[in-house]
């Protein structure tokens, strides 16, 4: 429905900003317990789980960001001569010495310097120092190991500031909600958070935990709307809150600064094994093997293994964690040097001329078997496509998912899978651009002989959980240079409360930390690991500022409108960190609950292609959620999540996109609309 305002002071968020009136009372909305217990059923191999009774520094602006975002105009450079340290206040000293405290008491306010010790050797000159005992703790009693996420130099760029304020009302305090993040950057906004290094407001929203039950446990949560620019400090200032009796809050801690990790810890391991497995190739192809070859419907379906060397403890199996220095460098397994990365392409039987194939990254724990859904180009002789698994986040790791979830200590184990996927994708990439590899295999031949596809010419397209990875694998990639992201996000500990997958999830989780503080915390605390993995942790080199021997990609986002398993605001948070330009109008009148749809992204000029473009659909759902709170009930219709691959006009964009780099407006001018969830 169309934003209605009431009478509180020029340019203050509304109730109706944050969803009505009941994000400032007890009447904020609950979550549905029947919803969290159904998720054992929905992952079988999560029953058990459910059933267990125990409980290189940059100085740069930040990549894409322009005046509209980050507002020069109105504001001065911080004189850090003049900011206390808040590693060596008293009242934060006594937290690093609190190992019989809660997690709660702590750990907040997060992220904080004062969780950090000089290290010369970095290129932040910091490291964190997570105290290990005063982390949160499981219904076992097990606190979360921090050991790899103090190896870090600096905080996630994705990181929520946390304040424990129980009663505050974010209302009349006119904090800026997700629906106007513009406010968060007005004058008399009460709580600001600057770049230290640029002297910047950087623009936020707060919420408050809705996932909470009770008022006394929902945490302000403050989230960046462009990623934290790495390398750089930040200060947090909070101003005059009130409580929802209209009374001043006086905030624990009024003003203190965190430092974001650099592009060194964050994509370091990945750039160092990714350097270290094309050096071994030594000017070959990788080595691979075909298993099965099936020819139907004119499509012939190709089934084998890449040898990729290998990071990883053991085989490599769900379970393995990376093998490291004594520097804390990835080093290569000599017990099983390789990693046999499973594949599958789908390319037609007998093209008029090799075609170019797409690299295809699948949705959430899925697998290779999903690049099928790309057979429309292949069975019209335009395209192949290839996909390995997402190891770390593929079928194969569900039953590890479980465990993990129930003990987040063991987080390094899906993580650092992650990474070596990463590398993997690379080496199918090279395979398919090598004409010593697959070109020269006769199951990628026709049956005269002649190559099925064109080496050189791979692009990527990665769907859903293929889209929240898919710019970390393009980032580091030297073997493809557009890619398509369909309905894609950045920063799992911001998308996951919204979206509607993790109820299934949750069930484990929730019984696993009771206290919702503690859940909070923990997803920060695996975000820090998760970055490895993940956009958040490359998108400042993706479509800017490449890593070194890489070029910045073209990039196109599409984007469903209410989405329910990738939220819309994570899907626009990576596109403002990326420099994206939005086709517009992006919507229709009236159906956004956002002040200003889009806030802070250029619109787009399709005589003036960008490096990233975003276009927005809408298949008729229903707004979504204004808090963290996922889409599911009834009131928020059908899911479009996946709509836009039964919609001609995306896929046409989007193939026309990858093979020739153009890109045309496939809406004419209007709002991009589309009737397939009505048919």
């Amino acid at each position: 429905m169309a934003n209605t305002r009431t009478s509180v002071a020029p340019g203050r968020p509304t109730a109706t900003d944050y969803g009505g009136p009941v994000i400032s009372s007890a009447r904020l909305p609950r979550r549905h317990p029947r919803r969290l217990l159904a998720g054992c059923a929905v992952l079988g191999l999560l029953a058990v789980a459910c059933n267990d009774d125990g409980g290189s520094e940059s100085t740069s602006e930040a990549p894409g960001t322009t005046a509209a975002v980050l507002d020069t105009t109105t504001t001065q450079s911080v004189d850090t001569s003049t900011t206390v340290a808040p590693s060596t206040t008293a009242e934060l000293q006594q937290r690093l010495e609190c190992p019989a405290a809660t997690a709660r008491t702590c750990l907040l306010p997060w992220p904080n310097d004062a969780f950090t010790v000089a290290d010369p050797t970095t290129a932040t000159g910091r490291r964190l120092s997570i105290p290990a005992d005063a982390t949160p703790r499981n219904a076992t009693g097990v606190a979360i190991d921090v050991t790899d996420q103090n190896r870090a130099d600096g905080f996630s760029p994705g990181s929520a500031v946390l304040v424990d304020l129980p009663g505050v009302d974010p209302v009349a305090s006119g904090l800026a909600p997700s629906t106007d993040i513009g406010a968060s950057l007005a004058d008399d906004a009460p709580i600001r958070i600057t770049d230290t290094v640029t002297g910047e407001r950087w623009p936020y929203f707060a919420e408050l935990d809705a996932q909470a039950a009770d008022d006394s446990d929902r945490l302000l949560m403050i989230r960046p709307a462009v990623s934290l620019t790495e390398g750089h400090t930040y200060e947090v200032s909070i101003g005059d809150l009130v409580d929802m009796k209209g009374d001043l809050l006086v905030a624990p801690l009024s003003r203190w600064t965190f430092t974001v990790a650099s592009a060194d810890s964050l994509s370091g391991r990945v750039r160092t094994m990714r350097d270290d497995a094309y050096a071994s190739l030594v000017d070959a192809p990788p080595s691979f093997a075909v298993s099965d070859i099936a020819d139907r419907d004119g499509l012939r379906i190709v089934d084998g293994t890449i040898d990729v060397p290998n990071y990883l403890s053991g085989d490599g199996s769900p379970g393995a964690t990376m093998l490291l220095d004594d520097a804390g460098a990835p080093v290569r397994s000599t017990t099983s040097p390789t990693y046999p990365a499973r594949f599958r392409c789908v390319l037609p039987t007998a093209p008029a001329a090799p075609v170019p194939v797409i690299v295809y990254g699948h949705g959430l724990l899925g697998d290779r078997g999903e690049v099928e859904a790309l057979s429309f180009a292949a069975s019209i002789g335009v395209a192949g496509a290839c996909a390995t698994d997402w190891i770390g986040m593929t079928t194969d790791d569900i039953g590890n998912v479980a465990v993990i979830l129930a003990d987040v200590s063991m987080f390094p184990q899906q993580a650092d899978r992650m990474q070596q996927g990463l590398l993997n994708f690379q080496f199918l990439g090279r395979a398919l651009n090598d004409e010593r590899a697959f070109a020269a295999d006769p199951a990628f031949q026709t049956a005269t002989g002649t190559p099925i596809i064109a080496p050189g010419a791979t692009q990527f397209v990665g769907n859903s959980q293929g889209g929240i990875l898919g710019g970390a694998a393009s980032a580091i990639s030297t073997e493809w240079q557009r890619v398509v992201l369909g309905v894609p996000g950045i920063n799992y500990s911001l998308l996951l409360h919204r979206s509607s997958d993790w109820p299934q999830f949750q069930a484990v989780f929730d019984t696993a930390y009771v206290n919702p503080v503690d859940r909070v915390l923990a997803l920060q605390l695996i975000q820090l690991l998760w970055d490895r993995g993940e956009n958040d942790g490359y998108a400042q080199h993706f479509t800017t500022d490449p890593y070194p021997g890489i070029t910045a990609k073209q990039v196109l986002l599409v984007e469903a409108f209410g989405d329910h398993q990738v939220s819309n605001v994570s899907t626009e948070v990576l596109a403002r960190t990326i420099g994206a330009k939005a086709h517009a109008p992006a919507i229709g009148p009236g159906r956004s609950n956002d002040r200003v749809l889009h806030w802070g992204i250029e619109p787009l000029d399709y005589a003036a292609i960008p490096a990233a473009s975003l276009i927005m659909w809408d298949f008729g759902t229903p707004a979504p959620p204004t808090v963290n709170l996922p889409p599911t009930d009834p009131e928020y219709g059908r899911d479009p999540h996946g709509a836009a691959s039964a919609e001609p006009r995306v896929l046409t964009q989007a193939v026309t996109f990858l093979l020739t780099g153009t890109l045309s407006d496939a809406c004419g001018g209007a709002a991009c609309t589309s009737d397939v969830l009505r048919t």
